[in-house]
Protein backbone atom coordinates (compact mmCIF):
# COMPACT_ATOMS: atom_id res chain seq x y z
CA UNK A 1 0.00 0.00 0.00
CA UNK A 2 1.27 4.00 -0.93
CA UNK A 3 -0.36 7.04 0.41
CA UNK A 4 0.83 9.87 -0.99
CA UNK A 5 -0.52 13.79 -1.06
CA UNK A 6 -0.83 16.13 -4.54
CA UNK A 7 -1.14 19.56 -4.54
CA UNK A 8 -1.39 21.98 -7.55
CA UNK A 9 -1.31 25.66 -8.89
CA UNK A 10 1.25 27.29 -6.00
CA UNK A 11 1.90 30.21 -8.25
CA UNK A 12 4.71 31.64 -6.48
CA UNK A 13 4.92 34.97 -7.14
CA UNK A 14 7.52 36.43 -4.66
CA UNK A 15 4.63 37.93 -2.64
CA UNK A 16 4.30 36.76 1.57
CA UNK A 17 0.17 35.79 0.55
CA UNK A 18 1.38 32.53 -1.93
CA UNK A 19 4.54 31.59 0.20
CA UNK A 20 2.69 31.55 3.33
CA UNK A 21 -0.41 29.28 1.58
CA UNK A 22 2.53 26.65 0.32
CA UNK A 23 4.09 26.75 3.39
CA UNK A 24 1.26 26.07 5.67
CA UNK A 25 0.47 23.18 2.92
CA UNK A 26 4.06 21.77 3.45
CA UNK A 27 3.87 22.11 7.07
CA UNK A 28 0.53 20.18 7.33
CA UNK A 29 2.53 17.23 4.55
CA UNK A 30 5.57 16.98 6.60
CA UNK A 31 3.98 15.67 9.68
CA UNK A 32 1.67 13.41 7.93
CA UNK A 33 2.82 9.09 7.06
CA UNK A 34 3.60 9.71 3.28
CA UNK A 35 5.68 7.48 0.79
CA UNK A 36 5.58 10.83 -1.75
CA UNK A 37 3.97 14.65 -2.40
CA UNK A 38 3.36 15.03 -6.07
CA UNK A 39 3.23 18.85 -7.51
CA UNK A 40 1.39 19.21 -10.37
CA UNK A 41 2.39 22.58 -12.08
CA UNK A 42 2.37 26.08 -12.27
CA UNK A 43 4.70 26.15 -9.47
CA UNK A 44 5.55 29.86 -10.66
CA UNK A 45 3.20 32.54 -11.55
CA UNK A 46 5.45 34.37 -14.02
CA UNK A 47 8.37 31.78 -14.35
CA UNK A 48 11.12 34.05 -13.11
CA UNK A 49 14.37 32.47 -11.61
CA UNK A 50 13.78 34.21 -7.90
CA UNK A 51 10.02 32.31 -7.70
CA UNK A 52 11.31 28.90 -8.45
CA UNK A 53 14.06 30.07 -5.89
CA UNK A 54 11.50 30.73 -3.22
CA UNK A 55 9.77 27.22 -4.27
CA UNK A 56 12.88 24.79 -3.98
CA UNK A 57 12.91 26.14 -0.49
CA UNK A 58 9.13 25.90 0.64
CA UNK A 59 9.08 22.71 -0.98
CA UNK A 60 11.60 20.88 0.89
CA UNK A 61 9.75 18.00 2.99
CA UNK A 62 11.19 14.41 4.68
CA UNK A 63 9.32 13.30 1.70
CA UNK A 64 10.04 12.65 -1.88
CA UNK A 65 8.80 15.60 -3.95
CA UNK A 66 7.78 15.10 -7.56
CA UNK A 67 7.26 18.18 -9.70
CA UNK A 68 5.82 18.54 -13.36
CA UNK A 69 5.56 22.08 -14.95
CA UNK A 70 2.26 24.13 -15.76
CA UNK A 71 1.50 26.89 -17.99
CA UNK A 72 2.69 29.13 -15.58
CA UNK A 73 6.20 27.49 -15.38
CA UNK A 74 8.95 27.91 -17.46
CA UNK A 75 11.19 25.44 -18.80
CA UNK A 76 14.78 26.90 -18.20
CA UNK A 77 14.25 28.15 -14.71
CA UNK A 78 12.48 25.33 -13.68
CA UNK A 79 15.20 22.97 -14.69
CA UNK A 80 17.43 24.97 -13.37
CA UNK A 81 16.24 25.64 -9.97
CA UNK A 82 14.06 22.51 -9.30
CA UNK A 83 15.90 19.66 -10.94
CA UNK A 84 19.27 21.22 -10.39
CA UNK A 85 19.58 20.53 -14.18
CA UNK A 86 21.09 22.94 -17.18
CA UNK A 87 18.72 25.36 -18.98
CA UNK A 88 16.60 23.59 -21.72
CA UNK A 89 13.36 24.28 -23.63
CA UNK A 90 12.75 20.57 -24.24
CA UNK A 91 9.76 19.31 -22.62
CA UNK A 92 10.59 18.47 -19.17
CA UNK A 93 9.16 14.54 -18.43
CA UNK A 94 10.52 12.60 -15.34
CA UNK A 95 9.89 8.92 -13.82
CA UNK A 96 9.89 8.11 -10.55
CA UNK A 97 9.60 4.74 -8.83
CA UNK A 98 8.33 4.84 -5.26
CA UNK A 99 6.86 2.05 -3.18
CA UNK A 100 6.77 -0.06 -6.24
CA UNK A 101 4.88 2.34 -8.05
CA UNK A 102 5.47 4.66 -11.33
CA UNK A 103 4.58 7.88 -11.60
CA UNK A 104 5.28 9.46 -15.10
CA UNK A 105 5.40 13.04 -14.29
CA UNK A 106 4.81 14.87 -17.75
CA UNK A 107 5.12 18.35 -19.51
CA UNK A 108 1.67 19.22 -20.78
CA UNK A 109 2.47 22.67 -20.85
CA UNK A 110 2.89 24.90 -24.37
CA UNK A 111 5.65 27.73 -24.13
CA UNK A 112 3.67 30.70 -24.50
CA UNK A 113 -0.06 29.85 -24.16
CA UNK A 114 -2.04 28.92 -21.48
CA UNK A 115 -4.16 25.71 -23.11
CA UNK A 116 -1.92 22.05 -22.75
CA UNK A 117 -0.75 19.60 -25.17
CA UNK A 118 1.27 16.36 -24.82
CA UNK A 119 4.38 16.77 -27.74
CA UNK A 120 5.03 13.96 -29.75
CA UNK A 121 8.43 13.89 -27.58
CA UNK A 122 6.32 13.58 -24.68
CA UNK A 123 4.02 10.45 -25.63
CA UNK A 124 6.79 8.64 -27.19
CA UNK A 125 8.59 9.33 -24.02
CA UNK A 126 5.79 8.54 -21.80
CA UNK A 127 5.21 4.90 -24.03
CA UNK A 128 8.47 3.91 -23.50
CA UNK A 129 8.45 3.96 -19.66
CA UNK A 130 5.14 2.31 -19.44
CA UNK A 131 6.47 -0.40 -21.83
CA UNK A 132 9.56 -1.13 -19.86
CA UNK A 133 7.71 -1.45 -16.03
CA UNK A 134 4.88 -3.45 -17.26
CA UNK A 135 3.90 -4.79 -14.24
CA UNK A 136 4.04 -2.11 -12.13
CA UNK A 137 0.93 0.05 -11.11
CA UNK A 138 1.44 3.73 -12.61
CA UNK A 139 0.44 6.74 -12.37
CA UNK A 140 1.06 9.39 -15.47
CA UNK A 141 0.66 12.98 -14.02
CA UNK A 142 0.57 16.22 -16.06
CA UNK A 143 -0.85 19.77 -15.63
CA UNK A 144 -4.36 20.52 -17.78
CA UNK A 145 -6.99 18.39 -17.61
CA UNK A 146 -7.48 16.01 -20.98
CA UNK A 147 -11.53 16.32 -20.62
CA UNK A 148 -13.83 19.65 -20.12
CA UNK A 149 -14.81 19.54 -16.60
CA UNK A 150 -18.02 21.95 -17.66
CA UNK A 151 -16.65 25.20 -16.57
CA UNK A 152 -15.49 27.51 -19.96
CA UNK A 153 -13.36 29.07 -18.54
CA UNK A 154 -11.07 26.27 -18.10
CA UNK A 155 -12.22 24.10 -20.91
CA UNK A 156 -11.13 26.51 -22.89
CA UNK A 157 -7.28 26.30 -21.86
CA UNK A 158 -7.40 22.32 -20.93
CA UNK A 159 -5.41 19.94 -22.62
CA UNK A 160 -5.67 19.44 -26.18
CA UNK A 161 -5.33 16.44 -28.36
CA UNK A 162 -6.28 14.02 -25.61
CA UNK A 163 -7.25 11.24 -27.86
CA UNK A 164 -3.27 10.72 -28.68
CA UNK A 165 -2.47 10.23 -24.97
CA UNK A 166 -5.89 7.67 -24.64
CA UNK A 167 -3.95 5.82 -27.57
CA UNK A 168 -1.23 5.40 -25.18
CA UNK A 169 -3.03 5.13 -22.26
CA UNK A 170 -5.07 2.05 -24.03
CA UNK A 171 -1.42 0.24 -24.60
CA UNK A 172 -0.74 0.02 -21.00
CA UNK A 173 -3.43 -1.45 -18.19
CA UNK A 174 -1.55 -1.12 -15.41
CA UNK A 175 -2.14 2.81 -15.51
CA UNK A 176 -3.97 3.02 -12.19
CA UNK A 177 -5.56 6.91 -12.87
CA UNK A 178 -4.48 10.44 -14.21
CA UNK A 179 -3.95 13.12 -12.59
CA UNK A 180 -3.37 17.04 -12.87
CA UNK A 181 -4.16 20.07 -11.56
CA UNK A 182 -4.63 23.73 -13.46
CA UNK A 183 -9.10 23.66 -12.50
CA UNK A 184 -8.37 25.10 -8.83
CA UNK A 185 -10.38 22.89 -8.01
CA UNK A 186 -11.36 19.13 -6.74
CA UNK A 187 -12.77 17.39 -9.57
CA UNK A 188 -13.02 13.70 -10.56
CA UNK A 189 -14.12 12.29 -13.52
CA UNK A 190 -13.12 9.53 -15.65
CA UNK A 191 -10.84 9.44 -19.29
CA UNK A 192 -9.54 6.64 -21.15
CA UNK A 193 -11.76 4.54 -18.88
CA UNK A 194 -9.60 5.34 -15.71
CA UNK A 195 -9.91 7.51 -12.87
CA UNK A 196 -9.13 11.46 -13.76
CA UNK A 197 -8.47 13.03 -10.71
CA UNK A 198 -8.01 17.07 -10.39
CA UNK A 199 -5.91 18.18 -7.69
CA UNK A 200 -7.43 21.97 -5.90
CA UNK A 201 -5.60 24.92 -5.96
CA UNK A 202 -3.48 26.18 -3.36
CA UNK A 203 -3.44 30.25 -4.26
CA UNK A 204 -7.12 30.20 -4.96
CA UNK A 205 -10.39 28.11 -5.91
CA UNK A 206 -11.99 28.29 -8.62
CA UNK A 207 -16.46 29.11 -8.21
CA UNK A 208 -18.36 27.14 -10.27
CA UNK A 209 -20.94 28.61 -13.18
CA UNK A 210 -23.89 29.68 -10.87
CA UNK A 211 -21.80 30.64 -7.88
CA UNK A 212 -21.69 34.20 -6.98
CA UNK A 213 -17.98 36.41 -6.92
CA UNK A 214 -15.24 36.32 -9.16
CA UNK A 215 -14.34 32.98 -11.04
CA UNK A 216 -11.03 32.51 -8.36
CA UNK A 217 -11.67 32.51 -4.72
CA UNK A 218 -8.58 33.85 -2.36
CA UNK A 219 -10.59 33.67 0.33
CA UNK A 220 -10.97 29.45 0.80
CA UNK A 221 -7.97 27.54 2.49
CA UNK A 222 -5.64 25.51 -0.24
CA UNK A 223 -6.55 22.60 -0.53
CA UNK A 224 -4.85 19.16 -1.41
CA UNK A 225 -6.11 15.34 -2.42
CA UNK A 226 -4.68 12.57 -0.65
CA UNK A 227 -4.06 9.29 -2.71
CA UNK A 228 -3.88 6.12 -1.16
CA UNK A 229 -3.59 2.48 -3.62
CA UNK A 230 -3.91 -0.29 -1.67
CA UNK A 231 -2.78 -3.96 -2.07
CA UNK A 232 -5.14 -4.61 -4.13
CA UNK A 233 -4.41 -1.97 -6.46
CA UNK A 234 -7.87 -0.26 -5.46
CA UNK A 235 -7.31 3.88 -5.11
CA UNK A 236 -9.07 5.89 -2.91
CA UNK A 237 -9.09 9.63 -2.67
CA UNK A 238 -9.90 11.88 -0.68
CA UNK A 239 -9.73 16.21 -0.61
CA UNK A 240 -8.95 18.20 2.40
CA UNK A 241 -8.65 21.96 2.45
CA UNK A 242 -5.75 23.19 5.13
CA UNK A 243 -6.42 25.75 7.53
CA UNK A 244 -3.64 26.76 9.84
CA UNK A 245 -2.03 24.06 11.48
CA UNK A 246 -5.03 21.21 10.97
CA UNK A 247 -7.21 20.23 7.62
CA UNK A 248 -10.60 20.26 7.63
CA UNK A 249 -12.96 19.12 4.99
CA UNK A 250 -13.11 20.27 1.50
Amino acid sequence: MITFAQLSDTHLDGGERTLERTRRVMRHLDGLPLDAVLVTGDVADHGAPAEYEAARAVLRSPHPVLTCPGNHDRREAFRKALLDEEPSGGPVDRVHEIGGAVFAMCDSSVPGEDHGYLSDETLGWLDGVLGERPGAPAFVCFHHPPVTLGVPYVDGIRLFGAERLAAVLDRHPQVVAVLCGHAHTAAATTFAGRPLLVAPGVVSTLRLPGQDGAVADYEAPPGVAFHTLDDERRLTTHYRAVTGGSSTSA
